[in-house]
């Protein structure tokens, strides 16, 4: 089931807002696919408008991690979600979404993509993990 996330473009000046129409089938949206941690990673691809493909990203295992210092990429299991700015009960619940602060086999990273609308998730390091003594 979607839910319409159409514009009624037509100016009201005063009185009751009424539609004009129905909602068009290009309009309705569907809910949000909410990247969660787990120990496979699976993605879902689906049509939409104009015939695009998107790939959504439904549970996670690794993360691309760039190293500033080093200018490297690689890839990293990611252990936990350690913070969420945009929302702490995110973080307990565990899922992952731009800007959220992740834990990885490298140390915290943050994440710069949108996991749940490109299908991966690309993370900066801001803090090395220290090697056992």
């Amino acid at each position: 089931m979607g839910f319409n996330q159409g514009n009624d473009l037509k100016k009201v000046t005063g009185g009751r807002k009424r539609p004009y129409r129905k909602p068009r089938k290009r309009e309705i949206g569907g809910y949000s696919v909410e990247t969660k941690l787990s120990d496979k990673e699976m993605r879902i691809v689906e049509r939409v408008y104009g015939g695009n493909v998107k790939v959504r990203l439904k549970y996670a295992t690794f993360a691309n991690v760039y190293n500033p210092k080093t200018k490297q990429y690689s890839k990293a299991r990611i252990l936990g979600v350690v913070e969420t700015p945009a929302n702490s009960e995110l973080a307990r619940r565990g899922i992952i979404i731009k800007g959220a602060i992740i834990a990885t086999e490298l140390g915290k990273a943050k994440v710069v993509s949108r996991p749940s609308q490109e299908g991966i998730v690309n993370a900066i390091l801001i803090e090395e993990q220290k090697p056992p003594k």
